[in-house]
Formats: structure tokens, sequence, C-alpha cells
């Protein structure tokens, strides 16, 4: 006889249904405990993490609190890695930590930012039940300059949605970028990248929505300078039929990054069976398999640029990439062995 699946919540800052690999991913989740048939609450907490004010500190650490010892919660790790440490420890219900990516590695920190992020994670790593992260990369992390113990850490690699759309390359070939308008993302690093590329023939298109406003700001005003003119689409948030139509006409993927935790634009690429062009960090060089990108240093456009060209004037390498990205992509898992993995340790518990 099937044991009752253990009733759950899952707390998550701001709008669920944001267009970042964190939310798609959170919300995925959310829907496939629930497709198990458990009984998983939402709690929405405010806006505003990794920095919120007193209003939203509070709160969060009441809709924690104010859950009952028997309804484990899993913790967003934006909040996680900054909720108040003294706070977190009068939870009384299991708090399971889901953390994509340690807080103080991310890009455009003052120190003292870090420094507080960092001692602020590990302190709250110290008091949580379990940690779920989406890739050994960050789990090795959390090992190495966290100290949490290997078992009490469990890798639930997000799942990818098969595309819809039959492929359809353009003429010319569509380079195409997905990610936020954040510094990590690195779309700065690939419009200066494009602008060495003139020689050649492409478009490209940069989706994701303006995240950091100052950054964003920069991106458009690099682009209106670049000289690229209509080659290049920095296209923003687009809705999903949109999205569908590039992703089908793309010929390469690119993306710049910084650094990814885990990088679930990339899955989407290997599905498609697209070349990958981008960065040797982070989660990167275990998301992206051997032989279906090339990944140069990050923050260096010169490089990148070299790479595209390899892959724009290479037709048997660009064959070769593409073959491997769609191998790759066959092996995959959905989002429902996700939940599994999710829900096999809220069980546990």
């Amino acid at each position: 006889m099937r044991a009752a699946l253990k009733p759950a919540a899952y707390a998550i800052p701001g709008d669920i249904a944001t267009l970042t690999g964190g939310y798609i991913y959170e919300r995925r989740m959310l829907e496939g405990l629930r497709a198990q048939g458990r009984d998983m609450r939402h709690l929405e907490l405010q806006d505003g993490f990794p920095f919120p004010d007193a209003a939203a500190m509070a709160d969060a650490v009441a809709q924690l609190r104010a859950l009952p010892p028997d309804r484990p919660v899993i913790l967003d790790g934006l909040v996680f890695g900054s909720i108040d440490p003294e706070g977190l420890a009068r939870v009384t219900a299991p708090v399971v930590a889901m953390v994509h990516h340690p807080l103080a590695l991310e890009n455009g920190l003052q120190p003292a930012q870090a420094d507080h992020l960092y001692r602020t994670e590990r302190a709250n790593l110290a008091l949580v039940a379990h940690v779920l992260v989406p890739s050994p990369h960050t789990r090795s992390i959390l090992v190495e300059r966290y100290g949490v113990a290997p078992d009490r850490i469990t890798v639930a690699p997000p799942g990818t949605d098969r595309p819809t759309t039959a492929p359809a390359p353009a003429t010319p070939p569509l380079i195409l970028s997905v990610g936020i308008q954040h510094p990590r993302k690195g779309h700065d690093v690939l419009i200066a990248a494009l602008i060495q590329l003139v020689d050649l023939d492409w478009r490209a298109v940069i989706v994701g929505q303006p995240w950091d406003a100052p950054h964003a700001a920069q991106l458009a005003g690099m682009a209106a300078q670049s000289g690229l003119g209509a080659r290049l689409d920095l296209a923003g948030r687009v809705e999903q039929a949109r999205l569908d139509t590039v992703w089908s006409q793309a010929s390469v993927f690119a993306l710049a990054t910084r650094y990814e935790g885990y990088g679930i634009v990339f899955d989407e690429a290997l599905v498609r069976g697209l070349p990958i062009v981008s960065c040797a960090t982070g989660a990167v060089p275990d998301t992206v398999p051997q032989g279906a990108g090339l990944l140069v240093p990050p923050d260096d456009a010169r490089a990148f640029a070299g790479a595209l060209r390899r892959v724009l004037e290479d037709a048997d390498l660009r064959q070769s990439l593409a073959a491997a990205s769609a191998a790759a992509g066959a092996r995959l898992p959905w989002w429902d062995d996700t939940a599994r993995i999710a829900g096999e340790v809220l069980d546990a518990l």
C-alpha cells in the first residue's frame, strides 16, 4: 500500500510567473508536487529579496513561523540566503533550502554585501533539514565553501519541455541569446563580440526582460552605438509565441554568461539541437556536454567572437555540435522527474 504523501509548502517571493530560470524552476516544481496529489501550500512572500526592507523580512518570518511542525517548507534561495538567521531559527516547520547558487557569488555586489550574504547563508544552512540544488556544481560549492555535509544535499536537475515548434532555421543564420538583462548574463560581452563579426552574414536576437535597470540602459546604449543596426535585436521580454518562433529560427545559441548555478536555457538549446557558444564558468561545463558547444573564458569578447566565427564559418563543425547537442537533449529529464526527486526529499524528512 502506497504511503501518504507528506503535505508541504513552498515559499517564493514576488510574482511566481516571473520569467527567469529560477522562477520557472520553482513554479514547475510546485506544479509537479501538486500533480503528485500532494497538498502543497504556496506561501507568497513579498518581493525585494535578497535585500528586503524591514516589512518584507518581518512578513517572511511571520508566514514561515505560522506553518505547523508537520508541514515541511521549501524555501526559495533568494529568501533563504538573506533571511535573518534568528528569525529562521524560530520556524518550527522543517525547512528545505532551494539553493540555485549561493547569493554571495552574484555579480555586481559590493564587498560588504557579498560578505553579509555569505555569513547569512552559511548560518542558515546550519539550520535547515535538507538542501535542494539544481546541479552537482552548486552541491560542491556548498560542501567546500559553506561546510554543508554531502548527505544533506540532493541534486534535483531542472526538467525540460520538448519543443512543439519544428526547426525552421532563418537565413542569414540567427544567433539567439536568452537571459535577463543583468550583468551576470554577459549580454554586454556578446554585443562586443558581435561587433567583431560584421564581415559575416548573420542576425542576432537577445531575449530577456530588463532586470537590472542601470545595466539594461547600458545594453541599450551599446546596441544603439554598435553600428549593427537592424542586425541586432535587443528584444527584451517577449510573448511565448514569439520566443518559440525565434527558438525555431535559431542556428546558434550564444550566452556570454559570467556565472550560472545551472542554466535552464542551455537545456532549451540542447532539446532543439542547437550548437552552443558560452563560457567555461560555474555549472556551464557540466550543463553543456563536451562536443555540443564551444566554451571560452568569461569576460573575453575576443574569444567569444572567435568561437562564434568558427561556428558560423565551419559547416562541418556546426553540424557536429548540433548532432551532439540533440543527442544530449534527448537524454534530459522531464519536470515530473524534478518533482519526484523533491517529493522523495519531503517524504523522507
